[in-house]
């Protein structure tokens, strides 16, 4: 994705200044994970533009390996407006309606042909912006497939992440993130999304509907208060880092990718989340979705 940013859209005043990047959830992550020394695919579908082209280069120079990426004729990339206020909050603003990464999973073969392709990696991440791209029928079709991937002994790691704008209706949203959830090995939600689709009264009610759908592992990000952690019936609260915010743009991303780095290094979960709150608070201390790269070494 395209990702265009603007500090305060609302008081421009004849003129739009803007940055343009890359971005997207699931990107950011892995862009972070990268650059903790992780190897990371990325599977997503482009266009045979320029702009998919540099995209590509892009991500590769950030040691994301892009050989699972797939190139439609004619097609070109989604793109999103990020509008940032004083506090650092966002608003989003997406043209992703006719993308080839909405079509990527719409025909059954071709998605079986993608997961073949899967099934020597140990982890797979995704999250609610991937479920809302796609259609009914593609949904379906990631569905089969991550059973199947968890089957063989894959795990899968899901971000709720929901965006409203992104579905036609709440009822939409709270099926498919029900089935994810059935599928998923370790929940990476964020407090605020859990309540807004399924209404939860607080963290305690969303653990136990996400342990009734069967997630073995939940880190529950809750803001400033911290991540709840929650491994085989232990509870713990992990404390956030107090910095000075300037954009959370990817809090969220990098916090997970801080956690799943930390995890797959072999550190205990609650060790995991204070990984993920360290590179989050560097992170929501610059502009942007993905920093540069010193900034990661210097704070």
């Amino acid at each position: 994705m395209l990702e265009l940013t603007r500090d305060n859209l609302r008081q421009a005043r004849g003129s739009l200044p803007m940055s343009l990047s890359y971005g997207g959830d699931t990107l950011n992550s892995a862009v972070y994970l990268a650059r903790q020394g992780i190897a990371v695919d990325y599977v997503t579908a482009l266009g045979d533009d320029p702009m998919s082209a540099w995209l590509v280069a892009k991500w590769r120079d950030e040691g994301v390996a892009c050989d699972l990426v797939e190139f439609e004729p004619n097609g070109v990339p989604g793109m999103y407006l990020i509008e940032t206020d004083d506090r650092g909050e966002r608003s989003f603003y997406y043209w992703r309606d006719d993308t080839p990464a909405k079509r990527l999973l719409d025909d059954a073969d071709r998605a079986k042909t993608i997961f073949a392709q899967l099934s020597g990696h140990a982890w797979l991440c995704l999250s609610g912006i991937t479920l809302a791209i796609y259609s009914e029928s593609a949904r379906q079709h990631l569905f089969e497939r991550l059973a199947d991937y968890r089957r063989s002994g894959g795990r899968v790691a899901f971000d709720s992440n929901y965006r409203p704008k992104l579905w036609s209706s709440l009822q939409q949203t709270r099926q498919a993130y029900e089935a994810m959830y059935r599928l998923t090995d370790l929940a990476l939600p964020t407090i605020e999304d859990e309540q807004a689709v399924f209404g939860d009264d607080d963290q305690f009610a969303i653990i136990r509907r996400l342990r009734s759908s069967g997630v073995g592992e939940i880190a529950l990000k809750m803001g400033e208060q911290g991540c709840l952690v929650v491994v085989d019936d232990q509870q713990e609260l992990i404390p956030a880092r107090k910095v000075d915010v300037v954009d959370t743009t990817s809090a969220g991303d990098s916090f997970n990718a801080g956690y799943l780095a930390a995890r797959l290094s072999g550190q205990a979960a609650a060790s995991s989340a204070e990984s993920g709150h360290q590179l989050a608070s560097v992170v929501i201390q610059h502009k942007g979705a993905i920093i540069p790269r010193n900034a990661m070494s210097s704070n």
